[in-house]
């Protein structure tokens, strides 16, 4: 099976990544900004053309878009998580390759939620920023295109390297200088709110599994179990060994003591129904993870997904790749080659992660249409 994944840098998207390779059915094909990526191409500024010629020489039977942006103004926004995912789609539509789209939402597109409440994928999306109505204006382009797509939106990602700027990279930073400067007090803020957390290898399995189900719509990807941040920052503490204080600035007085069971108020959505895990409500079906690669794709799935979490014949090239970089070491200096005319074919990766990576750029010179 052929897969196109988009945005194979980003902090889902490596994951996601390794997930894929580590299936020997799935030949992957990294598509993105830097110059690391399989394939060089900017979904916000890209035309639609230049990216469905890509895709009808590549073939993809699935299309995997984790790119996107949290940070920046509105108008940064709109053009990575909005406008990119309309031209994704557009491709699509042109392209006569009928790939499975996945796209990757976030729990950002519901917006507050009540304390106490849980959110099903049939909730009024009310985001309450720029960033969760890019990402929301982006699922509804999705859901309004007439393909073969779902969209998982995904709550609060965290696992090894979680970025700095999330609330639990916030936290290990703020505590990390504290070790460091032998600080016996640390003073934090913001720590009344709950998340749901979610492992971003778990995250990654479901998209895995996304990729092979038949299920359409809005799925939930989340745990369903809300965690307040002082108790993350408490566990943080006792896992990392820091033997400080923990004063919260805008709650009660007090050091923060152990996680306890009394809830607290929860301004962000969780998913309805954590477990048993079952089909969503509105527009979904079944997700599978299978426990060893079968031979098809789509046999031997055996445990049922809730995560409110087709192959294609390959197309001969019509230019030949330049080779990067020798089997057993991925390239970092060496510049791509550039398709001057036409788009190269057999630009996937190895399943392998040590086998050589092949790289050009999608250009789209000449390229003249309105999006």
């Amino acid at each position: 099976m052929r897969v196109l994944l988009i945005g194979a840098n980003g902090y889902l998207g490596r994951f996601v990544a390794d997930r894929l390779l580590a299936d020997p059915a799935v030949q992957l094909t990294a598509l993105g900004r830097g110059d690391d990526a399989d394939v060089r191409f900017d979904l916000a500024s890209g035309s639609p053309g230049a990216l469905t010629r890509f895709l009808d020489a590549v073939h993809p039977g699935v299309v995997i878009n984790c790119a996107g942006t949290t940070r920046g103004g509105a108008r940064e926004l709109t053009r990575h998580n909005t406008v990119a995912v309309a031209t994704v789609c557009e491709a699509l539509r042109r392209s006569g390759c009928g790939a499975r789209l996945v796209q990757i939402g976030c729990a950002a597109e519901y917006g507050p939620s009540q304390p106490g409440s849980s959110t099903a994928e049939d909730a009024v999306p009310r985001p309450g920023g720029p960033y969760g109505v890019s990402k929301l204006a982006a699922t509804e382009l999705v859901l309004g295109s007439g393909l073969d797509a779902v969209v998982l939106r995904v709550f609060s990602p965290a696992g090894p390297g979680t970025p700095a700027g999330s609330p639990l990279g916030r936290l290990a930073e703020a505590m990390r200088r504290a070790m460091q400067t032998g600080d016996g007090e640390l003073k934090l803020g913001g720590l009344g709110a709950q998340r749901d957390f979610v492992d971003v290898r778990d995250v990654a399995r479901a998209v895995h599994a996304a990729s092979l189900s038949a299920a359409q719509g809005v799925i939930n990807i989340g745990s369903g179990r809300a965690v307040r941040l002082r108790d993350a920052a408490a566990i943080l503490a006792r896992v990392a060994g820091y033997g400080g204080a923990l004063h919260e600035l805008d709650g009660p007085p007090g050091a923060l003591r152990p996680p306890s069971a009394t809830p607290a108020p929860n301004p962000w959505p969780t998913p309805a129904q954590p477990t048993p895990w079952a089909t969503a409500p509105t527009r979904t079906t079944h997700l599978t993870e299978p426990t060893a690669p079968p031979t098809d794709p789509r046999a031997g799935i055996p445990r049922t997904y809730r995560k409110p979490h087709t192959p294609c014949t390959p197309v001969p090239p019509a230019t030949p790749i330049r080779t990067a970089a020798a089997a057993g070491s991925r390239p970092t200096s060496a510049p791509p080659a550039t398709a001057s005319a036409g788009v190269p074919a057999s630009t996937s990766r190895s399943p392998s992660p040590t086998s050589g990576w092949r790289r050009h750029a999608v250009s789209d010179q000449d390229e003249d249409e309105n999006r």
